[in-house]
């Protein structure tokens, strides 16, 4: 089991909840759309497409947020220069 840091459940929720939204109204929208007797075969790929959308913006978030902690939790390395000389 990996030490790494955990992304910031939070953040991540808060960034998201936006997209999530629209993509709740895509779907909507796709229904609405869709002429009676044809609603499933007219907003169904609309809607998947949406949702597929969706998730892959899900899952770079998670995973760039995962990056942004782990990359946070180590210390910048010493540059030359950076400690005071001794004489």
């Amino acid at each position: 089991m990996s030490d790494a840091p955990k992304l910031d459940r939070e953040e991540y929720l808060r960034q998201m909840r936006a997209e999530f939204e629209r993509t709740l109204e895509q779907v909507a929208d796709a229904v609405d759309a869709a002429p009676a007797g044809r609603i499933i075969r007219d907003s169904e790929y609309p809607a998947r497409d949406a949702l597929e959308e969706f998730r892959r913006k899900a899952y770079e978030k998670a995973i760039q947020l995962k990056s942004d902690a782990a990359e946070a939790a180590f210390p910048p390395s010493e540059q030359p220069g950076d400690k005071s000389e001794e004489a």
